[in-house]
């Protein structure tokens, strides 16, 4: 079979690329331009709210030059978990994205746009039949958690963006997707081999983290043969190397050796990394094992409350040496202040002593200054600001023995110096379920646009 190019310009869309990688990556006749457009890794307020967790210019300036390079060259643009968390509100958005700059560029385009949207009733049915099951640690799934989603998606497979391309489709929208598949969709398609066309969908989807420096902001570019493939990074000042790419094979994956998807998962026991001249890696060898029936991941949003925070630096030493005492005479002292307030958290996290890792700290010594976060949750705004405003001016009174000062006992960067941060939402569905079709899930609008 003959080579075939797909071109990565950037780990997630909105994050940038420098043009001179990008036009090196067109010079290399791309067959396909593919970019990721979203992830979890955020956390859950942007599935929840349907916002985006990247910025609007910055996605419409990299949309801009995708664009107009894959109709210039009538080559496929496909996008995977539009608008970052692939649920309608955030398609709409990047759609809106889409066609204004099809406008500015005076073009017009086939465009697909395929929604990841999931009814929560087609999940209660699927509960009732046991076609649902927790990925992970996470409790078994139950209808209240279904309905009280914001917002609901699955990971869509390769067969919906296939199904676009098949109808012709020039640039491909795609709700809430698997990372490779919008990498993997147009090579499989054309006849190459699956597992192939997904590990170098899952190394192209983070675009040059994979290299050596990483960036996040860079472009790759991934040859596709018949029984291997190849990477390459597009600025000089990066080259792919052996532990480069095996180590970004294994980026977020709990196992070394078996990957999983839609459909099935990768076995890479197998699996030769080999470095070639020029900064490049051919991989080969990576096989895929087909799932007792077709899962999908869910993933769902819901509301819990609402956050204020306040932020304060701690230079005392003697406070220092007993902060967990006094932060939790603190949160006693407002425990009895508002005895009527039920539903509400307060929390202290203390940035220089076990801050980032908590209880899992090898080292909980304290530095000489702490940064605190002061944090409260509550069912209104109204009550979170109040649980923060006394928390925060309670612990910058507060007594302690050997203080000297009678002074405030923190320092705040800022003024005001609390933050209603607003709405808080958690992620409450992270589950697999069966489906009979792999497209049946995930309807596609075409039509054409622009102008």
């Amino acid at each position: 079979m003959e080579e075939l190019r797909i071109l990565s310009p950037t780990a997630i869309l909105g994050y940038g690329f420098p043009l001179a990688s990008f036009q090196a990556g067109l010079e290399r006749n791309p067959h396909v331009i593919a970019v990721d457009a979203g992830s979890t890794d955020p956390g859950p307020y942007y599935l929840g709210s349907g916002q985006s967790f990247t910025q609007r210019s910055a996605v419409k300036r990299d949309l801009r030059h995708l664009i107009e390079a894959a109709l210039t060259r009538k080559i496929p643009l496909i996008i995977g978990s539009a608008g970052g968390s692939g649920a309608r509100p955030h398609l709409e958005w990047n759609l809106a994205i889409v066609e204004e700059v099809l406008q500015e560029l005076g073009k017009t385009a086939e465009l697909a746009v395929i929604y990841g949207d999931i009814d929560p009733q087609l999940v209660a049915e699927k509960l009732k039949k046991g076609e649902v099951q927790p990925l992970g640690p996470v409790p078994q799934l139950t209808e209240e958690e279904v309905f009280a989603c914001t917002n609901l998606v699955a990971q869509m497979g390769l067969e919906p963006i296939m199904e676009a391309l098949e109808n012709g489709a020039e640039i491909i929208l795609a709700g809430r997707a698997y990372d490779p598949t919008s990498f993997a969709a147009y090579p499989v398609l054309k006849g190459y081999d699956l597992a192939l066309a997904l590990h170098m969908g899952k190394i192209l989807e983070c675009a040059a983290i994979a290299a050596n420096p990483g960036s996040g902001s860079d472009c790759l570019m991934g040859y596709l043969y018949e029984d291997s493939f190849v990477l390459e990074a597009l600025n000089p000042q990066r080259e792919c190397t052996k532990i480069s790419i095996a180590a970004h094979t294994l980026y977020e994956k709990s196992d070394p050796y078996f990957l999983p998807g839609p459909g099935g998962r990768l076995d890479l026991t197998k699996t030769v990394f080999e470095q070639l001249p020029e900064g490049k890696v051919r991989v080969s060898g990576t096989t895929f094992i087909p799932t007792d029936g077709y899962f999908v991941k869910l993933e769902g949003a819901r509301l819990i409350g609402y956050r204020t925070i306040s932020i304060a630096g701690v230079r005392d030493p003697i406070m220092i040496g007993q902060i967990d005492s006094v932060i939790e005479g603190v949160k006693e002292r407002v425990a009895d202040n508002f005895q009527d307030l039920q539903g509400y958290e307060l929390h202290v996290h203390c940035y220089g002593k076990n801050g980032v890792m908590g209880a899992l700290e090898p080292h909980p010594e304290p530095g000489h200054e702490l940064g605190l976060v002061i944090e409260a949750l509550a069912n209104t705004q109204e009550v979170a600001d109040t649980i923060c405003s006394f928390a925060r001016s309670t612990l910058l009174h507060y007594g302690y023995p050997g203080r000297k000062s009678t002074a405030g006992n923190l320092a705040f960067p800022y003024s005001p110096s609390d933050v209603s941060a607003g709405a808080v939402y958690k992620f409450n569905v992270h589950h697999l379920m069966q489906v009979e079709d792999p497209k049946s899930l995930f309807p596609i609008k075409m039509g054409r646009s622009g102008l």
